[in-house]
């Protein structure tokens, strides 16, 4: 609170259209920076990772990069803060970005000088470590909230998670403990969300290039639906990413940006996780539909649906990522929408066959050639996928079609 005393005073005592530069692209320096384009200063993004949002992947986190631009705040990624001057501030690449008023909101680390100079057993990183009671290495001390390390869900390891829902059940937690019940403390999955520029972002569980990192077998699924029925006034779209585990089906994580609704499919998502139901049980989820609230077969029930029918084989799928390197090795790109999606924004390389008119123009199509079809989200790829499949093809849908492709090109 003492820091956002001192950046309100300061603002004040700052011409309208002053330049601000935002040092991180965490959280916190997320919404500072949207708070003070609000105001009507001229703000810089400052951010030494490829993107915003780590717990987001760079097809998901570019929706939340063009936000940020069209909100007016200029973006520099990849880029690392050298130096700080009089009304600018100089990159490690040599450029200067102008500056009257410097934030930095470059992370956060566990303020433990309590607990070292009580003795206490830290790890690595400077947590405090706490038994499955929240005791600490003094069984008489307890401790709770952000500076103690937790457990990690996915894999049993310790973790640093910096968020009020698990801070506060630990507290009532300790509670329950000194009053004799049988409780203790769950592990986290670091389900978190914000809001910008009109935009929410949120997420729960291991992003993909964690999963990558781990060495874990898993598969991706992208989507873009409504956030409630299309025929209902003021439906607005969303990008929803999930990752299931190729061989257990266990949910691994999800993702999801949108203007309306992503909160509530997140939820879902992390209480089903919880809960220990897999990627396939999301299809027969009983959610409340009307349609101003969701549709009847909601974007959750369509991320188990879809899941299914890949883990089931109707279907194979590349991932945007991996799209040219088939290409390069001799894949053939189908674009199956309308001949006039198809002129207004073409994947390089696609030729169209309509969907509609796919049976009738097989006979363009090499039998020995990998082809991979696309469309807009995904839907009319699958359809032709199994068209193409039922009459020996080898094929396979890309998934979240067009949209998840451009979302990654930004």
């Amino acid at each position: 609170m003492e820091d956002v005393d001192a950046i309100m005073a300061r603002t004040h005592e700052l011409p309208s259209g002053a330049s601000v530069a935002v040092v991180g692209g965490g959280f916190v320096g997320l919404e500072v920076a949207e708070n003070l384009s609000h105001r009507g200063f001229h703000v810089s993004l400052v951010e030494a990772a490829p993107q915003v949002m780590a717990p987001l992947d760079t097809e998901i986190a570019a929706l939340v990069h063009r936000a940020l631009r069209d909100g007016g705040v200029d973006l520099y990624l990849g880029e690392a803060l050298a130096e700080i001057r009089q009304s600018k501030i100089k990159l490690v690449s040599g450029s200067e970005v102008p500056a009257d008023m410097v934030i930095l909101a470059i992370g956060v680390r566990p303020d433990s000088r309590l607990a070292a100079g009580a003795g206490l057993a830290l790890s690595e990183r400077g947590g405090i470590l706490v038994d499955e009671h929240m005791r600490t290495s003094d069984p008489h001390i307890y401790a709770v909230g952000d500076a103690v390390e937790k457990r990690d869900a996915l894999s049993g390891q310790g973790v640093l998670v910096a968020l009020a829902n698990t801070a506060n059940l630990q507290g009532r937690l300790v509670a329950d403990v000194i009053a004799g019940r049988p409780v203790a403390q769950r592990p986290v999955r670091g389900t978190s969300i914000m809001g910008l520029f009109g935009v929410t972002a949120a997420s729960v569980g291991w992003n993909e290039r964690r999963l990558k990192q781990e060495g874990r077998d898993y598969r991706a699924i992208h989507t873009h639906p409504s956030d409630h029925a299309g025929y209902y006034p003021g439906a607005s779209g969303m990008s929803l990413k999930l990752l299931v585990d190729s061989a257990t089906d266990e949910i691994l994580g999800a993702q999801g940006v949108g203007e309306s609704g992503v909160d509530k499919r997140i939820d879902i998502i992390a209480t089903a996780m919880a809960g220990g139901l897999r990627a396939s049980d999301l299809a027969e989820l009983e959610l409340a539909y009307s349609p101003q609230f969701g549709s009847a077969k909601d974007p959750v029930n369509m991320l188990g649906y879809i899941n299914r029918n890949i883990r089931d084989g109707l279907v194979q799928t590349v991932q945007f990522h991996e799209l040219q390197d088939e290409l390069d090795a001799g894949a053939l790109l189908v674009d199956v929408r309308t001949p006039g999606e198809f002129t207004h924004s073409p994947i390089p390389g696609a030729v169209n066959i309509e969907l509609d008119a796919l049976r009738e123009r097989l006979g363009e199509l090499e039998i020995d050639r990998p082809i991979i079809v696309h469309c807009q989200v995904g839907l009319r790829g699958y359809l032709a996928a199994r068209i193409l499949n039922q009459h020996g093809y080898q094929v396979r849908n890309l998934d979240g079609g067009w949209k998840t492709w451009n979302s990654a090109q930004q």
